[in-house]
């Protein structure tokens, strides 16, 4: 088969990775910057605000999350808004993006147990179901959990009893290879027909997106497998001390990879979106305002809270945790 398949059955096949829920954060197999710090969402939502006050976002516009796992990030903008701009709670739309019953289920608890009655969530499936005039989306790393295929000095990856072979003539990917110039690599499989159908849900939208990658295109494969906070290459030697036969890691596990920005980038484009900024994601949030939050904490609550929140929010921008590794991919189509 070919390895995007093989990838897609390892994360949302019937018992992929992400066909149930997974804890993240301390008790799961990696940290995010959601399970991280509620100020990531605290920022975004401050950032909302300041599209309704330039005339961008209208009081109705629908505030979209796509691939929301718990339901934490969507909340956490949710709550902030309530505290900077209530009134926005009553008027907006909010939407969660998720293809699985049993996330959808846990999202909806999640947000009954948080907020009642006072936010009405609406889930679809697929943003083709989505039809709206004003949108706000946002997701966080999940340009890097689309399938992709492995290239390998012009040949294509394929999958055989969990083992690779790079003998398959595929000339879509060595199309993008070339374009990207990769002589070796991932090529993400996808984003064209995702960016085709955001450009197709909304008349007027900015869609702003976090996961780790750079815009060029790495010179060597980041193909890797998480799992219980370990992080091991997909083509480790046997004779590494790491090592686990793929079989007892798939489904089991996270797999992921590199993104490459200019080839999000070029999708978009494609699709008549137009690529706003390529940002670090620890800029990215000091531009958005977060400084401003944590002061406005500060002057509210004790210091031992504000202590405790300050520290788990530095997580966000610090270079050698999320700051700088993570980039902020921003995007906007005019009506």
């Amino acid at each position: 088969m070919k390895f995007s398949e093989y990838m897609t059955e390892w994360l949302y096949g019937e018992d992929g990775y992400y066909a149930t829920y997974k804890n993240i954060g301390k008790e799961g197999d990696f940290y995010t910057a959601v399970s991280t710090s509620k100020f990531f969402g605290g920022t975004i939502a401050k950032h909302i605000i300041s599209l309704v006050d330039e005339g961008f976002l209208e009081l109705n516009a629908t505030i979209c999350e796509i691939g929301a796992h718990h339901g934490y990030f969507l909340a956490d903008v949710c709550e902030f808004l309530y505290t900077l701009r209530p009134e926005l709670l009553e008027s907006f739309n909010f939407v969660i993006i998720e293809r699985f019953d049993d996330l959808q289920r846990q999202q909806t608890s999640y947000f009954e147990e948080s907020f009642g009655d006072a936010v009405q969530l609406t889930h679809y499936k697929s943003l083709t179901e989505l039809q709206c005039e004003n949108a706000f989306f946002i997701a966080n790393e999940i340009f890097d959990a689309f399938p992709c295929e492995l290239y390998f000095k012009g040949k294509t990856a394929r999958v055989e009893g969990h083992n690779v072979e790079f003998d398959v003539e595929n000339a879509w990917v060595e199309e993008k290879a070339k374009l990207y110039a990769k002589d070796r690599g991932e090529i993400g499989v996808g984003y064209e027909e995702f960016a085709l159908e955001m450009a197709a849900s909304a008349k007027k939208f900015e869609f702003m997106s976090f996961d780790y990658g750079e815009m060029g295109a790495r010179p060597d494969f980041s193909l890797r497998i998480y799992t219980k906070h370990k992080v091991i290459p997909f083509f480790i030697p046997e004779d590494n001390e790491d090592y686990k036969p793929r079989e007892e890691l798939f489904a089991k596990s996270d797999i992921t990879y590199d993104v490459t920005f200019a080839h999000v980038k070029d999708a978009y484009e494609e699709a008549g979106v137009a690529f706003v900024e390529l940002k670090a994601q620890m800029v990215a949030l000091i531009d958005m305002g977060m400084l401003d939050l944590l002061e406005l904490l500060k002057e509210n609550v004790d210091e031992k809270i504000y202590r405790q929140e300050l520290e788990k929010a530095k997580m966000l921008i610090l270079p050698d945790f999320l700051g700088e590794r993570f980039k902020m991919i921003r995007f906007r189509k005019e009506s």
